[in-house]
């Protein structure tokens, strides 16, 4: 039966949350298909399992590898070889969290498809594919991850027997961290300097077999194992692998863009750049799964706040619903908002992804600079953001947002690491930063640049008039998120100017590139997020002209505005700084969020219900659809193993022979 205040939420909504749930999906077909694919898997029994927050950590590797082997099993059987379909078969089947063949799925096959000759793809796909050869990617070592050039493992070219000589020089050379690798993988691909012919040639990626197939012991020369339990993340056996003189025939180094002949000549590739494939890739997908980790943590506060009720409005009154309350709205509709930008921005990344790999193929890789940028300054941005939102979700649900069974700590301690794997946030940042400054150079000289960066295109006017580029009055249009954009594009331009010019300043000082470069480094990360958040802006105000039915563009754009308002109020210094905006404006802004919450309020329940988050997938006791969380909290408690004896054994050891003594 449904909760009664989650109903009446539902009948006030001003819009059909499933054309909403199609806007997000992508069309009313894959909303479909997606209910579909969840469909086979909520009807198959052995994909259910007994609660993973009653199971120790060995318990849970197990259950994921049982449920991945299952999986493919099932792909297969149903046919399913569409990526964002296995992807959503994947999602439903783990219900979210990390897997030990997250690595195999997601890095070794595409690597293998970007960077390996046709040779190598018809002698190792297939077997990847049939899960006889379980890959991983060895990168990260002990002592380095994002600063690739660091990264300690050899692998020496002997041409007497044509192999390759992999090995792990140092303590801090030990591969440390991959997914999958402790336990489940027997091959991975590993990066190690390159040397040939006596001269190193750099990071290069090589295929090694890691365990004997068969058996699954490590192969001699191979020392390998799990890392040890982490903050989450407790079903992935995250491990180390140490090398001693391994050797390797010299077709298992990944040869479609760089390749050593027989003799060793080494053969560089045409376009170094080529390689970022992969990395660009999983970047872009990131900021879709920083949307989708919001959304669950939003889907769970908002329906909660929807069926509590705390304290009083008025002496004597009846109870209200902590939804209710202007701060508990402040909290979350922001995040709420923020979900949707991230939804829609994962979702054009995604898109211009695939379109940029396209032109590649064709030979034009003008985009791809931009391209990489973008995607490491909005994995940044978006990580931390959701990262952070998350967290506040969680305290905004009080103290049973601390139990396990609500769901939040979980999503948690799962989604966290994105803010240091696939490059740590802040050298993120400062990637973009580069970006950023080369086109402020560029147009510093004259030129003009093109793509998202045109905004910088303005300062052209600069030399007419010697005054701040943003330092001109703009017309502010609360109610307008056009108008909006234009504020935020004027505060990446400023941003951008400060931080190259305080660059420029550092090296006038007679500083050496590297060190007038660490010293604006704090200026340059904030011009990085200054530039994404007006991308962000940008992307979810585009957005708004594709939806066609009026109730769901009117919540939407109340979404739009409402994002786009609370970053100006969050940053209000950087637009007042600027001179982008007045006092004035500041208070009308603050005037307008307040308006926002109580014209959101109605809708709230109806816009998370639009993620279509089934209960299995969402996890949560506070969270459920139908909003049963007393009954069902009482339940859950009742499987903790501290509850299988009414006395717990160590009354009898500890505490009964004090009581004695006392």
């Amino acid at each position: 039966m449904m909760n009664a205040d989650l109903r009446k939420e539902r009948e006030a909504a001003s819009f059909k949350t499933e054309l909403l749930t199609n806007l997000l999906d992508g069309g009313a077909e894959r909303t479909r298909r997606r209910r579909e694919i969840e469909s086979i898997i909520a009807n198959e029994p052995s994909f259910n399992h007994e609660d993973l927050n009653f199971l120790s950590r060995s318990q849970r590797y197990e259950v994921a590898i049982k449920k991945s082997a299952l999986m493919v099993m099932k792909l297969r059987e149903y046919g399913i070889a569409d990526p964002e379909e296995i992807f959503w078969f994947k999602s439903c089947v783990h219900q979210g969290r990390p897997e030990p063949l997250d690595l195999h799925l997601g890095m070794f096959l595409p690597t293998l498809l970007t960077q390996a000759t046709q040779e190598q793809q018809d002698r190792f796909f297939m077997p990847a594919w049939n899960l006889e050869i379980i890959g991983t990617y060895a990168q990260t070592e002990m002592g380095h991850g994002t600063h690739l050039r660091g990264l300690e493992t050899t692998a020496t070219y002997d041409p007497a027997t044509q192999e390759f000589i992999l090995n792990s020089p140092t303590v801090t050379s030990i591969k440390w961290w991959p997914g999958g690798l402790g336990k489940t993988s027997n091959y991975a691909i590993v990066l190690a300097q390159l040397y040939t012919q006596n001269k190193c040639h750099g990071l290069h990626a090589f295929i090694v077999p890691l365990r004997q197939l068969g058996t699954h012991e490590p192969l001699p020369g191979i020392t390998i194992g799990d890392i040890g339990p982490k903050f989450g993340y407790d079903e992935m056996d995250n491990g180390y692998l140490k090398m001693d003189n391994f050797r390797i025939p010299r077709e298992n180094m990944l040869m479609k863009h760089a390749k050593v002949e027989p003799d060793g000549t080494y053969v560089k590739p045409l376009n170094a750049k080529l390689t970022y494939g992969t990395m660009v890739f999983i970047r872009s997908l990131i900021v879709g799964d920083s949307g989708r980790s919001l959304a669950r943590a939003c889907t769970i506060a908002i329906r909660y706040s929807a069926v509590r009720h705390q304290s009083e409005l008025k002496p004597g009154g009846p109870e209200p619903q902590i939804l209710d309350y202007q701060t508990q709205q402040y909290k979350l509709f922001p995040l709420l908002a923020t979900a949707y930008a991230f939804h829609f921005v994962g979702a054009y990344m995604k898109d211009t992804y695939h379109r940029i790999t396209g032109n590649i193929q064709d030979g034009d890789l003008s985009e791809l600079p931009e391209l990489h940028a973008l995607s490491a300054g909005l994995k940044a941005f978006s990580t931390w953001t959701a990262n952070a939102g998350i967290e506040e979700c969680r305290m905004a649900c009080g103290g049973h947002g601390y139990s396990h069974c609500s769901g939040l700590p979980d999503i948690y301690v799962n989604f966290t690491p994105s803010c240091t794997y696939e490059g740590e946030n802040t050298v993120m940042m400062l990637q973009t930063a580069r970006f950023l400054v080369k086109s402020y150079t560029q147009v510093s000289s004259g030129q003009l640049v093109s793509g998202i960066m045109s905004y910088l295109n303005d300062l052209s006017g600069q030399h007419i008039q010697p005054q701040h580029v943003a330092a001109r009055p703009t017309t502010l249009h609360i109610n307008n998120p056009s108008s909006l954009v234009e504020a935020y594009k004027l505060r990446a331009s400023r941003m951008v100017e400060f931080a190259a010019k305080n660059l420029q300043a550092e090296l006038n000082r007679r500083k050496s590139k590297e060190d007038a470069w660490n010293r604006t480094s704090i200026d340059l990360v904030r011009a990085s997020e200054a530039h994404c958040h007006y991308v962000v802006v940008k992307l979810f105000t585009a957005k708004l002209s594709e939806i066609g039915d009026p109730a769901v563009h009117a919540v939407i754009n109340n979404l739009c505005l409402l994002y786009a308002l609370y970053g100006i109020i969050k940053n209000s210094g950087d637009f007042l700084q600027g001179g982008i905006l007045t006092e004035a404006h500041l208070i009308q802004v603050n005037m307008h969020i307040k308006e926002l919450l109580a014209l959101i309020r109605p809708n709230a329940v109806a816009l998370v219900d639009s993620f279509d988050f089934c209960d299995s997938v969402l996890r949560s006791v506070l969270g459920r659809y139908d909003g049963n969380i007393y009954e069902n909290m009482f339940e859950w408690s009742k499987k903790s193993p501290l509850n299988k004896t009414q006395v717990h054994e160590s009354f009898h050891k500890h505490l009964k022979p004090l009581q004695a003594k006392l």
